[in-house]
């Protein structure tokens, strides 16, 4: 029972750390309404980055994240000016930055792997300072750092700029006709978003005491699985910061059902083929229950006419 728990432990503060790049997700999957396979490049490149400037330069750990950031807004603003300059479709402009990632990723490490073992990291530090254990200051960590950018996200969409990108996501065409440069809205969300995603990278990789070139390997499913574990859970919740929410809590609760299933027995190589038949089922069986209704609804009314 004692295992249990601390293994759920692990995985609520895996889930909150993963978290913060769902939020960057939901920028572009909820808000732009584009599917940014970016993120699958710019989670690792901001492992990455946070590895080379604590282990090969010994930087401070929170100023590595906070240029982890950077790295990865960087990596948002190239797929955000291929699609929105050159207009090359979304999708292919975030599998072409996601592909260069990978040797740049590999370049700024030197190596594919890069283990804290002998540094301090933001998690070790608190440790130190409060004497709590490794997950428990992880767990302290992600659950300070969600709540600070579900603030700064909230605020941010609720200004003129943030209500643009909202706007751009909904209607382009009508934001367009109003003198909104929906171009420049579209690349600072996927700036923005990739900058989330860049630091959640830097976390997970100082939670989990190394970086890895592949650690970003289908992020993005993970991302979409959490994002719509967190719709079901808070399907009624209509209030903006209600569904930023919904995306760390979404998170939490992915990585608690696979540190069950993998407890159950589940081979930890079949992960991501789980995570994909969960949210291909997650997706089409709203869809195919509302055809089955309207359906239904017409064959009512043929039967009554």
């Amino acid at each position: 029972m004692n295992a249990l728990l601390v293994q759920i432990q692990g995985a609520v503060s895996q889930g909150i750390l993963w978290g913060i790049m769902v939020l960057g997700i939901y920028i572009t999957f909820k808000i732009l309404d584009i599917a940014d396979l970016t993120v699958d490049g710019s989670f690792a490149l901001g492992g990455c980055v946070c590895a080379l400037l604590v282990v090969e330069k010994g930087c401070n750990p929170l100023l590595a994240s906070f240029i982890a950031l950077l790295a990865g807004a960087l990596a948002g603003l190239v797929t955000g000016l291929l699609h929105t300059v050159f207009d090359i479709p979304a999708i292919l402009a975030g599998i072409l930055t996601q592909l260069g990632l990978w040797s740049i990723n590999l370049r700024v490490m030197g190596k594919s792997n890069t283990p804290f073992l002998k540094v301090d990291t933001l998690m070790t530090t608190l440790s130190d300072a409060t004497g709590l254990s490794n997950s428990w200051s992880a767990l302290l960590v992600g659950i300070v750092v969600a709540v600070i950018m579900i603030l700064l996200l909230y605020w941010f969409f609720g200004t003129e700029l943030g209500c643009a990108m909202r706007a751009t996501g909904n209607n382009e065409d009508m934001i367009r006709a109003l003198g909104c440069n929906t171009k420049i809205t579209k690349i600072i969300a996927l700036a923005l978003s990739n900058g989330l995603v860049g630091f959640s990278g830097s976390l997970v990789a100082q939670q989990q005491k190394y970086a890895d070139i592949g650690m970003g390997t289908g992020a993005i499913v993970i991302g979409l699985a959490a994002i719509v574990i967190g719709d079901v859970l808070m399907g009624r919740a209509r209030s903006f910061w209600a569904k930023l929410i919904s995306a760390v809590l979404g998170s939490i609760v992915y990585f608690v059902i696979r540190a069950l299933v993998l407890r159950l027995g589940l081979d930890a190589n079949d992960m991501k083929l789980f995570s994909a038949i969960f949210v291909a089922l997650a997706l089409c069986i709203p869809v195919a229950v509302s055809k089955w209704r309207l359906n239904k609804a017409y064959s009512e009314d043929g039967g009554r006419a």
